[in-house]
């Protein structure tokens, strides 16, 4: 009997992330597979848990609701911040992603979600929050971790 994916397993697969609209956002069908450890975060819980055991050769098309993926928007991921905070050559506008530093000095990526007069919006919401996404699944290899 071949290994289903569960706790302690190593998985390779083909995957694909797409849009209700069939647009690609990530897919590994065109190069080489992924491999992940189940549990490892390297996929967000709800896509993990839809891969429960599967086995290999197994092909699945799931539909991930916004709560499953990437969750939902946050107003409070919402952040005015004066137009003076920006480089006066910087061209702002909207749906512009701006990299900013935290007190951790780590990368927190935002978008431009409104330009008024002195100030600028910025969207700190993962991009596929509150996205229905579509997750395109071939399972390769199922092994134990040793």
């Amino acid at each position: 009997m071949s290994q289903s994916i569960g706790p302690q397993t190593r998985v390779t697969l083909h995957f694909a992330v797409k849009l209700s609209d069939d647009q690609v956002l990530d897919s590994t069908f065109e190069r080489s597979p992924a491999t992940f450890d189940f549990g490892d975060g390297n996929l967000p819980p709800g896509f993990e848990e839809l891969l429960l055991g599967l086995t290999v050769g197994a092909k699945q098309t799931f539909t991930v609701a916004p709560e499953k993926g990437f969750g939902m928007p946050n107003p409070n991921n919402l952040q005015w911040l004066a137009r003076s905070q920006f480089a006066d050559d910087m061209e702002l506008q909207e749906g512009l992603m701006v990299s900013f530093a935290d007190a951790g000095q780590s990368e927190l990526p935002g978008v431009v979600s409104k330009i008024e007069e002195d100030q600028v919006e910025i969207d700190f919401n993962h991009p596929l929050a509150g996205r229905e996404l579509l997750f395109d699944v071939e399972i390769i290899e199922v092994t134990p971790i040793p």
